[in-house]
């Protein structure tokens, strides 16, 4: 039942013809589990909250990094370096007190990713891997859920809904993932800040579709955007007939081709234990927070091999442990043996050993 206040609140989406307040209580008896709460995940949290969803879950484990800032409108300066989970709950729940929330400050994986899901309407892929969109449509294939999919490259977005009424999957659009060295994400390829408002808003706009039962939702069909000639394009898809059902989880990591490297997890680091530290950020990352190592930054990687020992115990590190697993990764198949990843970066060593940094 819509109070009073909700009447009032949500008026200018209420008066529209085909909307009306009976959408409006499908919202407020709705949940959705937004998985990621970058790029993406801030318009799209932002619009749900304030659109009226009854119920959103968060699933996010980063903290704020001032590259983010670019793209990630939910924060702010003040916020750098502190749990971006935290804090875009404090930014929701300021604009909507009546939305209930439920924070998963974990990584979404194959351990934990049903029992997450399953308790929510709805879920929509906010981040920029892999691994977690294959994870997310297999989660969803199993539980018939809706899943709501965007993508970011550079000034180029995408925007589908999968498995709604019997529609597509991600598997029917790409059945098996590229290889690493051909996907590369936000941090590695780029993006302009504002592509990422407009997919986010698109992939709000079908959720709130999907859920009120409302026009025409995304499904069957990839919405390809260029802001550089502002051109927005339709292509059809098809389910693939041949393709076998979902019934279980795998190794996402592994099916997606991700090589493993040699890593250490930010709370057992100690500078001590290493004779050379190498930090393949920006140097305006560098700059900003860093924990004594020599800068090579990942674009200059192969013009500063001299710098590298093959012998001294090394360990390679960035802001998230992305941009240094693939320096690594380079730099093994040059007959380096000697590397370790600082898994999660320097977002890690925040959080969880902040006494290493400088």
């Amino acid at each position: 039942m819509l109070s009073s206040n909700d009447h009032l609140r949500y008026s200018r989406q209420t008066t529209i013809p085909g909307f009306g307040l009976e959408a409006q209580e499908k919202l407020k008896h709705s949940s959705v589990l937004v998985v990621g709460a970058g790029g993406l995940g801030s318009p799209v949290l932002l619009y749900l909250v304030a659109a009226g969803l009854g119920k959103i879950g968060i699933v996010e484990n980063d903290t704020v990094d001032l590259s983010n800032l670019q793209r990630q409108v939910l924060f702010t300066e003040k916020n750098v370096q502190e749990s971006k989970l935290d804090k875009a709950h404090a930014r929701l729940k300021e604009m909507n007190s009546a939305t209930e929330f439920v924070l998963f400050p974990e990584r979404l994986d194959s351990e934990n990713a049903l029992k997450i899901a399953s308790d929510f309407d709805l879920i929509i892929d906010c981040t920029d891997n892999f691994p977690t969109r294959y994870l997310v449509n297999d989660v969803c294939e199993i539980l018939n859920k809706p899943f709501i999919y965007g993508a970011l490259h550079r000034f180029e977005g995408q925007a589908a809904v999968f498995n709604f009424n019997d529609s597509c999957t991600y598997r029917d659009l790409f059945e098996n993932p590229p290889n690493e060295e051909m996907a590369p994400n936000c941090e590695t390829a780029g993006v302009l800040g504002s592509v990422a408002g407009i997919v986010g808003t698109i992939m709000a706009t079908e959720a709130i579709k999907v859920i009120t039962d409302i026009g025409e939702p995304l499904t069957n069909q990839l919405l390809l955007i260029d802001t550089q000639s502002m051109v927005f394009r339709k292509m059809k898809l098809q389910k693939n007939p041949k393709r076998p059902k979902i019934t279980s989880l795998i190794d996402y990591d592994a099916f997606c081709g991700i090589q493993a490297v040699s890593e250490i997890k930010a709370s057992a680091f100690r500078k001590k234990d290493f004779e050379q530290i190498i930090d393949v950020r920006t140097q305006q990352e560098y700059y900003q927070v860093n924990i004594g190592g020599k800068l090579i930054p990942l674009i200059s990687l192969h013009d500063n091999l001299d710098r590298i020992s093959k012998v001294d115990k090394t360990l390679v590190h960035c802001q998230s442990g992305i941009r240094s697993k693939q320096a690594i990764l380079e730099l093994e198949k040059l007959g380096f043996t000697n590397l370790v990843n600082l898994e999660g970066g320097i977002n890690a060593l925040i959080s969880n050993n902040p006494e290493e940094l400088l």
